[in-house]
């Protein structure tokens, strides 16, 4: 297997997941996975969003979670025409999310150097 594809594969097995009470059904939370935060997701978001690292703006954020938010099966859960009805969102909520996400960048120790 080429380092590429074992990178690829790697980035898919460090999915994590997170609830999300505000969105579940049922008194049930809603469990939303993500992937790890890639320099081509932070290369996309900059470029709509040029201080998106120094300075996140809702907006911002809610991109963030329109590009990373899957269900279970790595399907994912919001679509461009979602972006209205996440802006309606709570700012507590939209934040919470996007900062579970961020929370996928991987330490130093994780990427093994100590």
């Amino acid at each position: 297997m080429s380092l590429g594809k074992r990178l690829a594969a790697n980035r898919q097995a460090k999915r994590k997941s997170f609830d999300v009470s505000e969105w579940g059904e049922d008194d049930v939370p809603l469990t939303v996975y993500s992937g790890m935060l890639t320099c081509g997701d932070i290369d996309k978001l900059q470029r709509k969003h040029p201080n998106f690292m120094s300075n996140p703006t809702v907006a911002a954020m809610v991109d963030l979670i329109i590009m990373k938010a899957e269900d279970k099966d790595g399907e994912k859960l919001f679509t461009l025409e979602d972006k209205p009805i996440l802006m309606r969102e709570s700012v507590t909520v939209v934040s919470k999310v996007a900062g579970y996400m961020f929370s996928t960048v991987e330490s130093q120790e994780d990427l093994g150097n100590d």
